[in-house]
């Protein structure tokens, strides 16, 4: 494949990446208002991805670094036990000051709080998963100097505000929380070279968040300041990243990325 080619066809890989991953909201939601169709637009978005990468050279979904090598499967629960820990230390914290008001859902039983959890797993895995390959994993694959350089942790983060094309009406504050979102995800795909431990990360928090919602009765109190708490919630999980990247470095005396 030419080098001509290949960007011919990065750029229609992501047009159509970033197509179908709105599909659901646009489409689905918006224009339909059907959640059967939602739910099948969101499951389209895994074998296009396979597909493309296919198409681009590769295996499949190890074009968007999501191969199975090894230790894979630890660098994503690792992600997800740490975002979804801090998602609820948040919540916590932020019913503690008066930003949320939590109450457990009235008649909420343990069968039916598993239950919830375990649909709530695979709900919030294929959005996340979605969004990490549309404003990672291509980012890193189509740009492999910029993805060499820090400065590939901040334009991810810029394009993952961007990608939310149906909150950027809701202003700076938004823009803020999710640039911070981006950037703590983004880093960890920057250090480790995979894009799992971002995806753990990602559909940690979104996991805990649905979850918290589907058993407890979270209210925002404070709208201003519920953005401000997840803000700082992700930077404190970027320096947790920049910490754990900088003393496996220490020890494994491997070249990182400068």
């Amino acid at each position: 494949m030419t080098t001509q080619a290949t960007g011919w066809r990065m750029t229609l890989a992501f047009a159509i990446l970033f197509t179908v991953y709105q599909l659901p909201e646009g489409v689905g939601q918006r224009l339909l208002h059907s959640f059967p169709v939602v739910v099948a637009l969101v499951c389209a978005f895994l074998p296009v991805a396979w597909l493309l990468g296919r198409w681009l050279g590769y295996r499949g979904l190890d074009a968007w670094y999501l191969g199975l090598r090894p230790g894979w499967a630890p660098l994503l629960a690792a992600g997800f036990v740490l975002a979804a820990t801090v998602k609820l230390a948040a919540l916590a914290a932020g019913a503690e000051a008066g930003i949320y008001r939590i109450g457990i859902v009235p008649g909420l039983g343990a069968t039916v709080a598993l239950t919830v959890a375990l649909s709530l797993l695979l709900e919030t895995f294929l959005p996340s998963i979605a969004e990490d390959i549309v404003t990672r994993g291509f980012l890193m694959r189509a740009f492999p100097a910029l993805s060499l350089r820090p400065a590939f942790i901040a334009v991810s983060a810029l394009v993952y505000v961007l990608n939310h094309i149906y909150r950027l009406q809701n202003g700076p504050a938004e823009w803020a929380m999710l640039f911070c979102f981006g950037l703590a995800y983004a880093a960890a795909l920057y250090y480790s070279r995979s894009l799992w431990p971002a995806l753990g990360l990602h559909w940690g928090w979104n996991f805990a968040g649905k979850l918290s919602d589907g058993v407890a009765g979270v209210d925002l109190v404070q709208p201003v300041l519920g953005p401000v708490l997840s803000s700082l919630a992700h930077l404190g999980l970027l320096g947790v990243v920049v910490l754990v990247a900088r003393r496996h470095r220490a020890r494994a005396g491997a070249a990182m990325p400068v």
